[in-house]
């Protein structure tokens, strides 16, 4: 039954239309795959369907019927619910609290809490997660356990159409299991789900149809999920032919000293003696699940946290412990986990983003020269295809592969000597995310070292010439890429102390 749809929907904002005919039809009890390109249109066609924008022109039905959602409340009240990739959860608030905010249970004006943790209660047992009590506070709750929230907010308005945007964007492979798990519970009971993302294997694996979006108009519908190929999608959705193929490096990397070299390095509380080493032109991979300690390793070495124990090398000269400054000046960059809170200053233009760690170089005597900071950043965005060409753009108003790029361009206006990339891909295309990987091999190719730190196995694997996997916050593996694969890595990753004792030998 088809229950949910969206024709010839057009939307305009000063200077651009976003949505230029958009048809989507969505039936009930099927998982409904949205693809396309950072600024294709997607994030537009769910704030209209959320209620969040309104329509210039075309036609929502809701069983067959015309409606309009005028905002997000008469969207909710109709049934469509949407749970965002940056979840819009209360820390401090309880789980009940989080799943009700807005529609409390009340007589009288009286909050009613028994009644609240009961239908809680009952809504998690629904989603397969009776374990998380509804008195918790969300903020002590996992990424996982927070989507599971989100859900259950979602359901305790009767939602038959739920959006979800990016929701794997955040957890490692079991949490994504269980993730899927509650998705076919969904479907079962007959909910539609409207599933963004943009990891095309898990399309593949929790899909029924796709629809594709490219420069906001719909380019495919009514696509098989499981038997449309990666390369048609592709095509698809850029336009042209992006290989899904690593790019791999021609020559070895050389048999040079190392840049970066790491001794013993620990936090107490969060990791134990890490030492590694990487040379000129070497990409090191450091693989893990959520939690293990990747980010805090990778921070450590950038001076950002301070560490208990251990040194830091850049080129021979020992980092001062906790410095930020004697990072960078020995010629150390890091392009953070969260680019949009650690990374960019959101409502700046893109040339003082990219000139933000290279500003000394562009005052004298105290004055600013302004005109040889944007040309400067200019020619660094260029270097690496920030899309527009726009200087002085409100970085906000780029895409993630953009807005990644632009954090790439201001290490490289800097010439930085090492490169440490924690999760470089998040929330980017297929396009955008095949280009960030061949910056990367250029780099590694001009001499820089790098490290990576992901998420995705696969891209570990497949970008690097070593790789470390961590554990517990211990590196329980360290050997060559091509002699590990992903199932390998999970294996160490999932391992006891004693059973990583008994693993002899590489995973081919």
């Amino acid at each position: 039954m088809v229950l949910l749809e969206m024709r010839g929907i057009v939307k305009e904002f000063p200077g651009v239309r976003a949505l230029d005919g958009v048809d989507l039809v969505v039936r009930a009890g099927e998982v409904h795959c949205l693809l396309g390109q950072n600024g294709a249109g997607k994030s537009t066609l769910i704030k209209i369907l959320s209620g969040a924008h309104g329509v210039d022109k075309g036609t929502i039905l809701w069983e067959g019927e015309p409606v309009t959602f005028a905002d997000p409340i008469a969207a909710l009240a109709t049934g469509v619910a949407t749970i965002y990739q940056e979840l819009d959860l209360i820390d401090g608030l309880s789980v009940a609290d989080n799943i009700f905010l807005g529609h409390e249970m009340a007589v009288g004006g009286i909050t009613r809490d028994s009644d609240m943790n009961k239908k809680a209660r009952e809504l998690l047992t629904t989603l397969g997660h009776p374990e998380i009590r509804p008195t918790r506070e969300v903020g002590s709750l996992s990424a996982a356990g927070k989507q599971i929230v989100s859900m259950a907010r979602a359901l305790s308005h009767d939602a038959r159409v739920i959006v979800m945007d990016e929701p794997s964007a955040v957890l490692d492979p079991d949490e994504v299991d269980g993730l899927f798990k509650v998705v076919e519970d969904l479907r079962a009971s007959g909910t539609a789900i409207i599933y963004i993302s943009h990891r095309l294997e898990e399309i593949r694996r929790i899909g029924d149809r796709l629809t594709v979006l490219k420069d906001g108009k719909t380019v495919a519908s009514d696509l098989p999920a499981k038997e449309t190929s990666t390369a048609e999608l592709v095509q698809l959705m850029t336009g042209k032919t992006v290989s899904s193929v690593f790019p791999r490096r021609t020559d070895d990397v050389p048999d040079a000293a190392p840049l970066l070299q790491v001794a013993g390095l620990g936090r107490d509380g969060e990791f134990h003696d890490v030492s590694f080493d990487v040379r000129p032109g070497e990409i090191v991979g450091i693989a893990g699940l959520v939690g293990a300690g990747r980010s805090e390793i990778v921070e450590t070495v950038f001076g950002a946290r301070r560490a208990t124990h251990g040194t830091v090398k850049v080129d021979g000269k020992t980092l001062r412990n906790g410095s930020v400054d004697s990072a960078v000046d020995a010629g150390l960059g890091l392009c953070p986990e969260e680019r949009k809170s650690q990374g960019l200053i959101l409502d700046d233009a893109v040339y003082r983003n990219i000139s933000l760690a290279s500003l000394t170089r562009f005052a004298r005597y105290g004055i600013s020269m302004e005109g040889a900071e944007r040309r400067a950043a200019r020619e660094a965005a260029k270097s690496v295809d920030v899309r527009p060409d726009a200087p002085d753009r409100i970085i906000r108003t780029l895409s993630g592969g953009n807005q990644q790029k632009v954090v790439l361009a201001r290490w490289l206006l800097r010439s930085c000597k090492v490169l440490l990339l924690d999760e470089p891909t998040r929330g980017v295309d297929v396009g955008a995310r095949a280009e960030i990987y061949n910056l990367i091999r250029e780099l590694a190719d001009a001499g820089v070292a790098l490290v990576i730190v992901s998420s995705d196995i696969d891209e570990v694997l497949g970008l690097s010439d070593r790789v470390l996997v961590v554990s517990d916050g211990r590196v329980v593996h360290e050997g060559p890429s091509t002699a590990i694969n992903a199932s390998g890595v999970l294996d160490r990753i999932l391992a006891t102390h004693d059973d990583q004792q008994m693993i002899q030998g590489d995973v081919a």
